[in-house]
Order: structure tokens, then C-alpha cells, then sequence
């Protein structure tokens, strides 16, 4: 019947989708580094950036490993530039030959099973290996004239005319909004940003191309109405659309073209070439095509939360205001109605997108609404406008006009932002969710706005599904590192680490996917014993069905152990020398072929639930036999 015809095209569109990306996945094949590597590292400068810890991070291509043959060398590797690494070496540029000794390793595999798998995500962006490096790093032959690079040259130029006209923090965002470039913002205003829900500011996504795409068209139409006889003999809001469609186009080129903005230009494309065929411009059958061109173009897309809150957020708003146009709803009075509509915009946008944020990020911003009333009808009145401004005064020098323009409404927007992230319950973090979680939530909200009559209840159910399975989800008793370097084991008070420091990053992540606001050092005093010990021992699980946990950290835990007890499990950090007799020992070339290990509480007992189990063997995965 009716209501069965689409399953058929959804079971075609799924095979189709696999099948792509099968292929996408073959197409960026490449080698990926084995070992731990150190010494000369030497390539050209693709891409610069910032990593979590405010270092310099340098992409190179062309790559040469010192003792490494081409055929083993990776096509991609990043390093970050620490201590004096920067001090007396030169300043990286776009396209120049450089060269550095560096400490290389592999991708790293999912902090912890069924968690972010930051392997795939190097894969997809032809990354081989990661490190870093504290020597200088020195220029050996001056940056190329390749034409596939000239875009980064510029974008790396404006990006320091635009700092160099607005110093600090306010520079540093104008160059992100501008340039895609947010290696000029400190940590500390990132970081009020986030914990105001107005990091999505920073990124170039949809709401700036939209905006820009909307400030361009209607410029352009205000301009030529003001022809005598253009409006008469010629299609205005046709050409209105293609001159935005430019514009567009020239923001994603000056861009870098991440995936974010190609997503946005997408959108924006679809909704301009609606305006030139005559067809409605704002309809869930646009965000549709876009979603599919999106996905052929990068299929590795879906699993990210950048397209996933892109388009929840976007699917949401089409629905409702589509919804309050059918019904012809009236949102107050004439002169109310754009304020209505702003409210409404951020209402519906933050409600669709915060369970998404939730579960990536696991943040709940209760202030977001106040800080985006306050922050986003500033960006589009005023800061994409000086933009444009600035863009337009620059051949002739005074682009500095569009600028201070520009940093006033970016000033207010971080002020609005250090003052949110300051309030008392600013926000409140929540534990990861289950795998089912966040498909369930899609499906119900997809059967809520597209499908008719009495079927949309079976979206709320699904939807309050998920909610249940958020709920109810339990963490990890335990949870072991993929190279044994650090443990962590949940008590009443959280979860206990057995180290104060290094493996930063994995802690990090094991602590914000519990829900736990603490840090490292706070969660490492959770520890029953001494902290100096470099060997820790844990009780996992709960009544009868325990399991002792030790973890020896280093040559010294090693050395200092004597013999295991019946049922132990032992994680070391460091492999050894001779097998530990009667040991069941989870050493870095053990868990080279298991990953990240979680020791789950079930009715039968403590198990063992490995990254492998949860991954599979991928192209990418690169586990040990």
C-alpha cells in the first residue's frame, strides 16, 4: 500500500550508500605508519592549525622518513610544535619544504570501546601518522608556486591582515568567521564559547554561508531595483541568485573547504538554484538533495556531529515554520513578528541539536538560548555585513572600515560569552549514550514530521525510547588504555585513575563520556592507596563476581611485582622482558590486537568487551595479529 512504498527506495538508498562508502573508503587509501618513529621528518606544509593543548600543528604531504621507503612512508603526518620547537626555527608558511626531528606513532584507536575512533577519522583525512616535535623546525626550499595551494596562501594572508588589524581574541575569531583559520582565539575564550553554546559561531557552517548567501541576494536585488527599468525587462531575483551564488562560492573556496562548509554550501547551492528554476527555496525536499549530494561527496560525513546538528537543526526549523505557513499560524503582530521568529529560530535549533551536542560532547548548556539571542542577530546584522563591507573596501585600502565594523559585534558576541560561561549552572555534563541511542532519536524525529495521521505517535515513542536507553545506559566498571599507560575503574564517588598525569587525553575522554566535570588530578585521588605506588591495585565489579585489577606503570610496577593471584587481571604499561608465569597480563603488544579494553558489570559476572569486538577489522583499524 501507501505507507509501505518507501521502504523499498530506503533499503535501495542504503545499499547505495554502503556501496559508496566502500568506494570512498578505497579511494583515500594509503600507508599508515606501524611503529613508533623517531627522527628526521621532512614534507610541505598542507594545512595549519591548532591542536587541544594551544600548540602549532603543521600538516605536511610529500613526506620523507628518514630509513623509511616510500612505499612504507605515509602521505600525511601531523606535528605539533612544542616547548621551543617554534623558538629558533622558521614560521611554517603554506607550501614551503620544512623539516624537523619528531617523535611519529600510528592514529590512535577508540579511547574506549564503542568511542570516538579517531583512526577512522585519520583515514578519511589521509593521515599516517601524528606526533610531535621540540626542535626547531628549519625551511629547506622556499614555499611553491602550486596553483592547488594558492588558496591557502591567501587565506593564511588575510588571516594575518585580519589579526593584524584586530589583535588578541577578537582578531582571532573575525580570521575563523572569515578564513576558517582559528589558530588566533586563546583556549580561554574558545572554552566560554563552549560552555555558552556559541562555539557554532566560530565555524564556518550554515548559518554563516546562509547568512552571507541572504545578505548578498538581497544587496544585490536592492541594487538593482534601484536601475530605472531593471525590475521591468529583467529576471532581478534570478540574477539576485546567481551573484549570491558566487559569492557563496568564493566564501567556500576562501574558506579551506572543510567539511562543514562544503555541507553549508551545499544548502545555500540548493536554495539558490530553487530561486532560479522558480521552485520554493526553503523545503524539506531541498535539505533532502542536499543531505544526498553531502553524502555522495563524503559518505564518512554521517557519523560526524557537525552534519548530524547541521541538519537536525535545519529539518527542524523547515518543519515548524513550514508547519505555522500551512496552518497560517499568526506569530503576533506585524511589527512583533521578526523578534517572534528569532526567538523561534533559536528555540527550535537548540532544542533539535542539544540531545546531538549531548551525546557527542557530553555538555548541556542550560544558559545557550540567552547567549544566542544575544549573539546570533548580531552576527547577521552586523558582523557578516562588515564582512562584506570589508571584502568590498579592500581593493582600495579601507577595508580597516568593515573590520572595526566586524570587531565590535564580535567583541560584544565573547563578552556575551565569558558572562554566560561564568553564571552559577552555566552548564552540566551527562554520560555518553548507548549505539542505539541517537538512531532511535533520528527515526522518531523523522516519523514525527514526514509521516501523516496517527503514525507520528510511533516517532514519540521512539523517541522516548531513546531517552530510556540514555537513562538507563551504565558506564564501564573499568576501562584499560589501548597502550596500558593509565587505568580507570568507577567507584561511588567516579571513576578512579590510576595516574595524576600523562595519558591526558584519554583521560579526558574516559571522564567526559562518564559525565564527570572533574579532572585528572581530582579523579586520580578517587584512588584507594598510595598514589606514589607505581603499582595499583582496584576490585572490580560487585558482589561475589569481582575481579582484581592491577596496574604496574612502568619498568618500576614491573620490576616491583612478584606473582599473581588466582583470577587477577594485570595491565602493564610496558612490555616484558619474560612472560609473568599463571599471569592473564594485558601488555602494550597485547593489546595492540585488542585496543582499548572495558570490563563491563553483566548478571554473569565481569566480562571483558575489547575495541575490536566493537570496531571489526577496517581498513583502518591496523590491528595486530
Amino acid at each position: 500500500g501507501e505507507a509501505v512504498r518507501p521502504i523499498p527506495f530506503a533499503l535501495v538508498l542504503m545499499l547505495a550508500g554502503a556501496l559508496l562508502a566502500a568506494a570512498r573508503s578505497h579511494s583515500l587509501a594509503g600507508p599508515v605508519l606501524g611503529w613508533r618513529y623517531y627522527g628526521a621528518v621532512e614534507g610541505r606544509v598542507v594545512a595549519l592549525d591548532r591542536s587541544g593543548s594551544d600548540a602549532v600543528r603543521v600538516t605536511l604531504d610529500r613526506v620523507v622518513l628518514e630509513r623509511v621507503s616510500p612505499a612504507r612512508t605515509p602521505l600525511r603526518v601531523r606535528v605539533s610544535l612544542h616547548g621551543d620547537s617554534n623558538g629558533q626555527g622558521i614560521d611554517p608558511q603554506p607550501g614551503m619544504r620544512v623539516m624537523t626531528t619528531a617523535h611519529l606513532s600510528p592514529p590512535g584507536g577508540p579511547t574506549e570501546p564503542g568511542g570516538f575512533d579517531f583512526q577512522r577519522h585519520a583515514w578519511f583525512a589521509q593521515l599516517g601518522a601524528v606526533g610531535y616535535t621540540r626542535v626547531p623546525m628549519v625551511g629547506l626550499e622556499p614555499p611553491e608556486n602550486d596553483w592547488s595551494l594558492a588558496t591557502f596562501r591567501l587565506r593564511m594572508a588575510i588571516s594575518a591582515h585580519v589579526r593584524a588589524a584586530l589583535p588578541g581574541d577578537v582578531g582571532g575569531f573575525a580570521a575563523a568567521v572569515t578564513t576558517g583559520d582559528r589558530s588566533g582565539i586563546s583556549l580561554a575564550a574558545l572554552e566560554d564559547l563552549r560552555a555558552s553554546n556559541t562555539a557554532h559561531l566560530l565555524a564556518i557552517s550554515g548559518l554563516h554561508m546562509g547568512l552571507l548567501s541572504g545578505f548578498v541576494l538581497g544587496l544585490l536585488r536592492l541594487l538593482l531595483a534601484a536601475v530605472p527599468g531593471a525590475v521591468l525587462n529583467l529576471p532581478v531575483r534570478k540574477i539576485a541568485a546567481i551573484g549570491a551564488l558566487i559569492a557563496a562560492t568564493g566564501y567556500l573556496a576562501l574558506s579551506g573547504g572543510n567539511v562543514a562548509t562544503e555541507r553549508a554550501y551545499v544548502m545555500a547551492a540548493v536554495a539558490l538554484v530553487a530561486v532560479m528554476l522558480n521552485r520554493r527555496a526553503i523545503s524539506l525536499r531541498a535539505v533532502a538533495i542536499a543531505a544526498i549530494i553531502v553524502l555522495v561527496l563524503r559518505p564518512e560525513a554521517l557519523l560526524g556531529p557537525g552534519f548530524q546538528m547541521s541538519f537536525a537543526a535545519t529539518v527542524a526549523l523547515v518543519a515548524v515554520f513550514g508547519f505555522i505557513r500551512d496552518g497560517k499560524i499568526r506569530t503576533g503582530p506585524r511589527w512583533l513578528q521578526p523578534v517572534v521568529g528569532v526567538l523561534l529560530s533559536s528555540g527550535i535549533a537548540g532544542l533539535a541539536t542539544a540531545p546531538i551536542g549531548a551525546a557527542h560532547f557530553n555538555t548541556l548548556s542550560h544558559f545557550s538560548l540567552l547567549a544566542n539571542l544575544a549573539s546570533v542577530p548580531l552576527m547577521g546584522m552586523l558582523v557578516v555585513p562588515a564582512a562584506v563591507l570589508a571584502a568590498l573596501l579592500a581593493p582600495f585600502g579601507l577595508d580597516w572600515i568593515g573590520l572595526w565594523l566586524m570587531g565590535l559585534g564580535l567583541r560584544w558576541i565573547l563578552a556575551v560569552a565569558e558572562f554566560v560561561a561564568n553564571l552559577d549552572g552555566a552548564r552540566s555534563f551527562v554520560h555518553g549514550p548507548g549505539p542505539w541511542v541517537l538512531p532511535l532519536l533520528a527515526l522518531g524525529a523523522l516519523v514525527v514530521i514526514l509521516w501523516q495521521g496517527r503514525g507520528r505517535l510511533g516517532g514519540v515513542a521512539a523517541m522516548a525510547l531513546a531517552f530510556v536507553l540514555w537513562a538507563g545506559a551504565d558506564r564501564p566498571a573499568a576501562l584499560i588504555a589501548e597502550d596500558g599507560g593509565i587505568v580507570g575503574v568507577m567507584t561511588a564517588q567516579g571513576r578512579a585513575l590510576s595516574k595524576e598525569k600523562g595519558a591526558g587525553f584519554i583521560a579526558q575522554n574516559w571522564l567526559e563520556n562518564d559525565g564527570d566535570g572533574g579532572d585528572q588530578q581530582a579523579a586520580a585521588g578517587r584512588w584507594a592507596g598510595d598514589l606514589a605506588s607505581r603499582t595499583k591495585l582496584a576490585k572490580v565489579g560487585s558482589g561475589d563476581d569481582t575481579v582484581a585489577l592491577v596496574h604496574l606503570i612502568g619498568k618500576t610496577g614491573l620490576a616491583g611485582f612478584t606473582a599473581c593471584a588466582p583470577g587477577q587481571i594485570v595491565v602493564v604499561s610496558v612490555t616484558p622482558e619474560a612472560p609473568l608465569a599463571d599471569c592473564d597480563v594485558y601488555d602494550p603488544k597485547r593489546l595492540r590486537s585488542t585496543g582499548a579494553i572495558a570490563l563491563v558489570q553483566g548478571r554473569d559476572g565481569v566480562r571483558l568487551r575489547t575495541a575490536r569486538d566493537v570496531t571489526g577489522d577496517r581498513m583502518w583499524s591496523g590491528w595486530a595479529r
